[in-house]
């Protein structure tokens, strides 16, 4: 591993202004090689309501104008590009993603930022006018957005830095104050944003506690966030099971669940095979196939079954698989034993139901310990594990179909509805997915994991709630207030 600052990785966390420690400690550790790059503290259950009470403190105090907070959110972008390569070192040695795709992280969270920071001045309200309905004079009503209070960000390992980002951006812009709870295997990325932040903080007149961090298990923590009153929203990714739990224990709290996937990329005879497949595997091998939105099974028109496979197979045999902090890796490790077991399990599950190996079906050994080949699998039928199961590996299950009712059929076989994609040059076929299509977004001529940070996106289904995307992020961080003014009482 060439990681030269794990020296400096013993993290704490951030309340109310402080880093603190905690009695219990756990081990961050490289998924390619198994070695520790660093440690955080594990937060008990009275650090975790300190940090929701010093963030309640900090958002009935805090006098932050809306361009106070696109000066705080934009001075934390300026502190992270500062920091982008060290960053981005971080993200590779504790998620085990390529450094190419680590950098790109980065450098979506400062956009993110900034995009943040810009929303912060356009919390928009309208003009509601009352002689609209019978009966009613031309008074003066309208509506003005305001700020929730606080905010609880919980984050996977997939995208540590960046699903951060996308949840205290919003938060902070709208107004809120923020506890952060990144995933436990992945949390040294984004204590390095929370730095960013409270540089910030200091130079402006934010009052400390309006960011807070804490690291530790997901029941602690998320207990925690569940029964204090003042926890006003909790935005979460992650898995569909745990936002269950969450959607269930939450009471009044407003929700942002953006949960599993298993979604499909259409790809029609009339289109570029060879470039759709291109897409394709990139869409289903990125960051080792564990991304919410990846393809996870590919439908395809029989006619160009053939082709398509051909082109698939080249795709991901053009891959470089290898050490992750190497320029020319494409795919490394995957992050942890029992994600890279359940991928195993799925994909032998579904070969033994009859699936065919078109390349790839090697893992573990000399490839490394938690690396999967990509691989693609022919002659899959809707009730392989393969096709109704969410993968998050580098699985490319191909399904072929005759017609485009069956496409589409095929489309929304499944308890998710996250995202998917079409290749096709036909407009009424683009057409019919975009409106028949059950998910919360379909791209066309791209595959399913197609995300602009600045787009809304969430899913339907057992895929989750809400929308992310910095507009639509304020909108759930922030509530409407009617204002209403009507002819006074005078003497005269």
């Amino acid at each position: 591993m060439s990681l030269d600052v794990a020296s400096s990785l013993d993290k704490q966390m951030l309340i109310a202004g402080e880093w603190v420690d905690s009695e219990d400690r756990r081990d961050v550790i490289h998924p390619y090689d198994g070695e520790r790059i660093g440690s955080i503290p594990m937060a008990d259950a009275e650090q975790v309501r300190t940090a929701i009470d010093a963030a309640q403190s900090a958002f009935e105090s805090s006098p932050l104008s809306a361009y106070q907070r696109y000066k705080l959110l934009t001075d934390t972008a300026d502190h992270l590009e500062e920091r982008a390569v060290n960053v981005a070192q971080v993200i590779t040695g504790e998620q085990g993603k390529p450094i190419t795709e680590a950098r790109t992280e980065v450098d979506r969270a400062i956009q993110t930022l900034r995009l943040s920071g810009e929303q912060a001045k356009r919390m928009f309200g309208e003009y509601v006018p009352m002689d609209a309905q019978k009966g009613f004079a031309r008074d003066h009503c309208f509506t003005q957005r305001e700020p929730l209070g606080v905010v609880a960000a919980i984050t996977p390992f997939n995208f540590p830095l960046n699903l951060m980002v996308h949840k205290v951006g919003p938060a902070i812009a709208a107004g809120n104050a923020v506890v952060g709870k990144p995933a436990t295997n992945t949390p040294l990325s984004a204590i390095l944003l929370f730095e960013c932040l409270q540089e910030a903080i200091e130079d402006s007149p934010a009052p400390d506690g309006l960011v807070n961090v804490v690291t530790g298990s997901g029941r602690t923590v998320g207990d925690e966030i569940l029964a204090h009153d003042v926890v006003e929203a909790i935005s979460f990714t992650g898995s569909t099971a745990v936002g269950k739990y969450l959607a269930e224990n939450s009471g009044m709290k407003e929700l942002t669940l953006e949960l599993g996937g298993n979604d499909p990329t259409i790809v029609w005879h009339d289109t570029d095979v060879e470039a759709a497949a291109q897409q394709v595997v990139g869409g289903a091998c990125a960051n080792a196939g564990q991304v919410c939105n990846s393809v996870e099974r590919v439908i395809v028109h029989e006619s160009v079954e053939d082709e398509l496979i051909e082109a698939l197979v080249k795709a991901c045999q053009d891959l470089t698989i290898g050490d992750p902090f190497d320029e020319t890796t494409q795919l490394a490790a995957m992050i942890n034993r029992g994600q890279f077991d359940g991928v195993v399990e799925i994909y032998e599950e579904t070969v033994a139901q009859g699936a065919t190996v078109e390349c790839g079906g090697n893992y573990g050994g000399e490839l490394g310990e938690w690396v999967f080949e990509p691989t693609v699998l022919s002659g899959i039928t809707p009730e392989m594990p393969a096709a109704k199961e969410e993968t998050f590996g580098p699985l490319v299950p191909v399904i072929s179909v005759g017609s485009f009712d069956e496409a589409i059929a095929e489309a929304n076989n499944t308890n998710y509805g996250l995202e998917a994609g079409l290749f096709t040059q036909d407009i009424d076929r683009a057409r019919r997915a975009a409106n028949e299509i059950d998910a919360g977004g379909v791209n066309i001529n791209t595959a399913s994991g197609f995300r602009a940070d600045h787009m809304p996106y969430g899913g339907f289904k057992d895929s989750g709630v809400g929308k992310e995307g910095i507009k639509y992020a304020v909108e759930h961080f922030s509530r409407a207030k009617l204002v209403g003014f009507h002819q006074g009482f005078t003497d005269a």
